[in-house]
Formats: C-alpha cells, structure tokens, sequence
C-alpha cells in the first residue's frame, strides 16, 4: 500500500484469534470495489479498543459480541455514549436471535455467528461507505 492511496481503517475485536482471522479474511484488502484500501487494527481487550476509538482514526469498528470477559455487546455501548462521533459498529452476534440487542448496544449493524465471509464484507463495505459520507458531510 503506497501513503497516497487512500484507505479506510477498521478495528476487529475479540479474544479470539481464530474469530479476528475470519473477520480479517473476509474484509480482504478492501470490501467492495467502490471502497478505499482497508487497514486493520486486531484488539483482544476492551481496553484496546477504547484507546483506538479515542484516537479517532478508526472508520469503523467490528466487535465480537461473544469476546471473554467484555463482550462487544458493551463495549459497542460504552463508545457510542463516551467517545465523540463514535465509528459505526459491525456487532458479531451468537444467534440471530439475539439481533435486537444490537438496538441496546447501539450498533449499526449486526452479523451472527457462525460468521458468512460474504455477509461479513457486505457489512463492513456497508459502514465504510455510511463512514465516508459522514466525513465528506462534515
């Protein structure tokens, strides 16, 4: 990746290695072709993921809602009340029945486990592009 081409950073959380690949496979360089190249930022805490919202270089942040011992769930909550212009959130559920806890945590959108690599990249592409028409409205 060059330093003039542009790019987009996303932010993955969990405990889980294995979960973060999954996640960083189906992103690939860039979601959708329309899109900037994508940078990723793996977290496996919550104090992590904090300290890289607040930085506010994050475009968009995915959070495993299933992470031990925070879930996203929380901590997708916790940045959409305490950091300023938050980055919209991709919440990695358990079922899809747990969808409407995405309404608590105040997520974007919501992804159940196990996890579609197309599902996934529709998402991200999804709150890259809601986060590049908030950054050019401003």
């Amino acid at each position: 990746m060059t330093s003039n081409e542009p790019k987009m950073t996303v932010l993955v959380y969990s405990d889980d290695r294995a979960t973060r690949d999954k996640v960083r496979l189906a992103i690939g360089r860039r979601p959708a072709a329309d899109l900037p190249l994508v940078e990723l930022v793996e977290t496996a805490t919550q104090a992590a993921v904090i300290d890289a919202l607040e930085t506010g270089d994050i475009d968009v942040a995915v959070l495993d809602g299933e992470a031990v011992p925070i879930g996203g769930m929380g901590i997708a909550r916790q940045a959409k009340e305490e950091i300023f212009q938050a980055p919209p959130i991709l919440l990695l559920i358990g079922r899809r029945d747990d969808a409407w806890l995405a309404t608590w945590s105040r997520a974007e959108a919501v992804v159940a486990h196990p996890l579609d690599p197309l599902e996934v990249a529709s998402a991200v592409a999804d709150l890259m592009r809601r986060r590049a028409e908030l950054r050019a409205a401003s």
